[in-house]
């Protein structure tokens, strides 16, 4: 494992926060947009519930399928499964995928805070003390990721619950209205998009192992999954009802867009994009340090190689390789190609792979 810590364990609440904060990244802005656009109707909200249900589904199967191994990450117990050689070939794919995460949500942060808030800043000048600072928690292991995500998730709940709140006053239920208009099928054309939105379970592919108490991986990513479905199903309806669907489809960032939309005189704060931007920052750097987590760790296993040097090595290929897209639409064709290779990695490949552990016997 991680630094070769036998002691490096998290809890229970200590893994939900790690799921939840995996799931609440550059999506919680932009999914009301890219849900209405599917969905062409006020109903996309729907579509998230179901999509938590499904998501809930393969979580499921991850955990089955990581129970059995409960002292090994998928990295090493995928080659007792599917033997060595087409099991670091899967083990590296997962590693892409990670990989993928990261320089996705380096890029994502470059994006909004260069536009937002640090106009005319150099891109490396935002990226790199997010990276640095990244490393450095990811030294310490898996124990202080679930430290540092038991720390953010509470902070970015209470903020988030204030901004829900306050714009209550500007929210016309008659946006959502009428539901179903067109029946259940602009709900279930949402369902590819809300799913992939709801992608963080796999996290527990690799962090399971580290649990105190694995028997309870199941609750543990029950409870993770309903959060973030109530995040962003929250997210949705508020910025549909307080823009309509066409008002959705018009903004870049939805949800951003909503917090900029009201003022409060009497708070110490008038307006609220500033403090949202602060929550989100430290969502896609927990999501950020989990990717970048996994991806050295899974480097390291497959090659028995240093994890210390992998986190060194990736680093700059992370970096290089957020670079490429070269603006905002090319990122969001990046972010849809991640979600479709996790879909099929996640959603169709565990399900095979906890049959054959069955059938072959093999199991920790």
């Amino acid at each position: 494992m991680a630094r070769g810590k036998k002691a490096d364990k998290i809890t229970t609440l200590q893994t939900t926060a790690i799921v939840v904060c995996f799931m609440l990244a550059a999506g919680l802005l932009t999914l009301p947009r890219v849900a209405t656009e599917a969905a062409k109707t006020p109903d996309a909200w729907i579509s998230v519930i179901l999509a938590g249900v499904a998501t809930f589904l393969f979580g499921w199967v991850i955990v089955k399928l990581s129970s059995r191994f409960p002292e090994s990450t998928f990295y090493q117990y995928v080659q007792q499964i599917t033997g060595k050689f087409i099991g670091k070939g899967i083990g590296m794919l997962i590693v892409i995928y990670f990989v993928c995460i990261a320089a996705f949500e380096i890029r994502s942060v470059e994006e909004v805070t260069s536009f937002f808030l640090l106009e005319g800043t150099p891109a490396w000048a935002i990226s790199a003390p997010f990276m640095w600072l990244s490393l450095y928690l990811c030294m310490g292991g898996v124990g202080s990721l679930g430290k540092i995500c038991q720390l953010i998730f509470p902070v970015s709940a209470a903020i988030f619950l204030l901004i829900c709140l306050l714009s209550l006053n500007i929210f016309e239920l008659n946006n959502l209205r009428p539901v179903l208009s067109e029946g259940v099928m602009p709900v279930l054309r949402t369902l590819k998009t809300t799913i992939l939105t709801l992608t963080g379970t796999e996290s527990l592919l690799i962090i399971l192992c580290r649990m105190e108490k694995p028997e309870k991986a199941t609750k543990a990513i029950g409870l993770a999954i309903g959060i973030a479905v109530v995040f962003y199903t929250a997210t949705l309806i508020l910025c549909i009802g307080a823009f309509s669907m066409e008002g959705v489809l018009s903004r870049t960032w939805p949800f951003l867009d909503l917090a900029r939309s009201f003022e409060v005189e009497y708070l110490l704060l008038e307006r609220f994009e500033s403090l949202l931007l602060t929550i989100w920052i430290m969502q896609i750097f927990a999501t950020f340090s989990i990717a970048f987590y996994c991806a050295s760790l899974g480097v390291s296993q497959i090659l028995n190689s240093s994890y210390s040097k992998m986190l060194f090595i990736l680093l700059p290929l992370i970096y290089l390789l957020s670079q490429i897209p070269k603006n905002l639409n090319e990122l969001f064709s990046f972010g849809t190609v991640i979600g479709n290779v996790a879909f099929a990695l996640f959603a169709l490949l565990p399900l095979p792979l906890l049959l054959i552990s069955y059938w072959r016997g093999a199991r920790s």
